[in-house]
């Protein structure tokens, strides 16, 4: 069976940057920025990415373009023995995290919905979170958006690579970079907005803990979708003419730049209403909408913002359902699109616990956690982070010579950071790594 491949760098570039841009930058990390510190947490953040980060994200194109094979049958090609397992568990984590993951998705198209209808609009901040407490806890309401949000992934992805992913990446991300300018250009001209610029740019550096640099790292980490393949999967349908390390370098850059400008949103608007910058996860499902109940033109602003989170987290599940059809597609040669309906369909059921858990199923925990709750950590502290630690080993200690080779072109392209790469796969990943894991124990 014909495997797909990227159209152009660009193509790639957006789809991999796709996958990395989800609402973990625009939902997540402003609310870890408020929780940690401000611009200590931001620098700290940049400073992961740019150096583990992205040694790891070049690690996983390595493996990928050099495998040409979905992850499972990289591994098998390049080394074989145990290492198809990195594969397998990368597969099972994608599974896990798209079935949590579409359930807040949903949100974004329902929160959409409502802000188009006007039912945001002229709220308290106080009805705001009782309006959001009532729906997440509605049994069927938010199944049927994740649902919906499925379907439109899986139709992405049965279109392939070339007509399907790169397609739809080279619309929705510019789409997405445009709105977020927009809301940009509106929270930067706030009356008070200049204490949120503040608080987002210059560090306290009193406020650097061992908790900070953890929260840093597993954000930086779980931002660039790194640890379950994603990153092999797409280098796989990467042409041989492409430079890797500034594939790598782009994506990085266009995922960082992603985050920076959501802080840049956030941080001024929930200043200038006075709201708590530290209100954690419901900062864009609460707080945010209070904000732009607030402000002249909200329903235009809420409007775009939702639309926003929704376009960027269906540009990360596409990549994450991209790895389960890949494995079915090379290793055991489904065809595309059944391949695509199946396990989406599946993956949408084991989400439907996830999202119970928030209402009717509320009484039943594991480890005295709610179902939606430990999938998320499970998924995000440690399967991540222990297919992280993997890939860095494996192409730092057991490939090593072969990764050398495809990085460089078989010498012909120069990469001058070689050594500093090298070191960070061997030494400071892995190490680096292993303590978001056991942190997360």
């Amino acid at each position: 069976m014909e495997r797909g491949s990227f159209g152009s760098r660009l193509g790639f570039v957006l789809a991999a940057a796709g996958s990395a841009v989800g609402i973990g930058n625009i939902w997540k990390f402003p609310y870890m920025t408020g929780e940690h510190g401000g611009a200590v947490f931001l620098l700290l953040y940049l400073a992961l990415m740019f150096s583990i980060g992205l040694a790891v994200m070049l690690a996983e194109m390595v493996i990928g373009r050099a495998g040409q094979r979905d992850q499972v049958g990289a591994y098998k090609r390049l080394k074989g023995g145990a290492w198809p397992l990195v594969g397998y568990l990368g597969i099972v984590t994608g599974f896990l995290l798209l079935s949590f993951f579409s359930v807040v998705a949903g949100w974004t198209i329902a929160y959409a919905v409502k802000a188009i209808s006007g039912d945001l609009t002229g709220s308290s901040p106080e009805a705001l979170g009782g309006l959001f407490e009532n729906f997440v806890a509605q049994p069927w309401q938010p199944i049927a958006y994740q649902g919906l949000f499925m379907a439109a992934t899986v139709a992405i992805v049965v279109g392939g690579i070339h007509k399907g992913i790169e397609r739809w990446c080279k619309l929705l991300m510019p789409a997405l970079f445009v709105i977020l300018l927009v809301l940009v250009v509106r929270s930067l001209t706030l009356p008070g907005a200049a204490d949120g610029i503040a608080f987002f740019l210059y560090p306290d550096f009193s406020e650097i803990t061992g908790e900070t640099f953890n929260a840093a790292l597993a954000q930086a980490f779980f931002s660039l979708s790194l640890g379950m393949g994603v990153i092999i999967t797409y280098g796989s349908y990467l042409g041989r003419k492409e430079s890797l390390p500034g594939a790598a370098l782009w994506v990085t850059s266009l995922d960082a730049l992603v985050a920076v400008l959501a802080g840049f949103l956030i941080m001024p608007a929930v200043f200038s209403f006075g709201f708590d910058v530290a209100s954690g996860p419901g900062l864009s499902f609460i707080t945010l909408p209070a904000v732009f109940a607030a402000m002249p033109f909200g329903q235009v602003f809420a409007v775009l913002f939702f639309v926003l989170l929704a376009i960027a987290a269906l540009t990360s599940s596409v990549s994450v359902l991209e790895i389960v059809v890949a494995y079915f597609v090379d290793e055991h040669k489904i065809p595309r699109a059944r391949a695509a309906s199946i396990y989406g369909f599946i993956i949408f059921v084991i989400g439907v616990p996830s999202s119970l858990s928030l209402g009717i199923w509320g009484d039943i925990t594991i480890d005295d956690k709610i179902i939606f709750d430990f999938v998320d950590y499970l998924v995000t502290h440690l399967m991540l982070p222990i297919g992280g630690f993997f890939i860095a080993i494996f192409v730092g200690w057991v490939i090593y010579p072969k990764a050398v080779a495809e990085v460089t072109d078989q010498g012909e392209r120069p990469f001058p950071l070689m050594p500093f790469w090298g070191f960070t796969c061997r030494y400071l990943a892995p190490i680096a790594i292993f303590w978001i894991l056991v942190s997360g124990l």
